[in-house]
């Protein structure tokens, strides 16, 4: 089991930067691919960056590629989201997600299990 806590959120201009952390605990996060992903109040949560067990392969949605940048530390138990260039547009509660497949995170994020509670970015013009 995987517990997931995001923090970092919060509110930039335009323009600007944040780095958002994911905190896990358990002793097998190196086993699970993480992904971030977002939601709009009455949009439905949409895929951000998803990256595998080891750091090395990565996936972005083409909103964000260029802009955000996905990594880890196993030895911190922590995944990382830099975003960069920020736009209104990103405004959204940011969500951080694990599974053993990284396939899944990529095209099945619906059967993903562990989520966190999700931090909120706010991006004003």
């Amino acid at each position: 089991q995987v517990q997931l806590i995001e923090s970092g959120g919060g509110l930039v201009q335009a323009g600007g930067s944040l780095r958002l952390s994911c905190a896990a605990s358990g002793r097998t996060f190196s086993n699970y691919a993480m992904g971030w992903f977002r939601r709009v109040p009455g949009e439905e949560r949409k895929f951000v960056a998803a990256l595998d067990w080891s750091g090395f392969s990565t996936y972005y949605a083409d909103s964000v590629k260029g802009r955000f940048t996905i990594s880890r530390d196993n030895a911190k138990n922590t995944v990382y989201l830099q975003m960069n260039s920020l736009k209104p547009e990103d405004t959204a509660i940011y969500y951080c997600a694990a599974d053993r497949a990284y396939s899944t995170v990529v095209y099945s994020p619906g059967s993903l299990d562990h989520w966190g509670q999700g931090t909120q970015v706010t991006v004003s013009s």
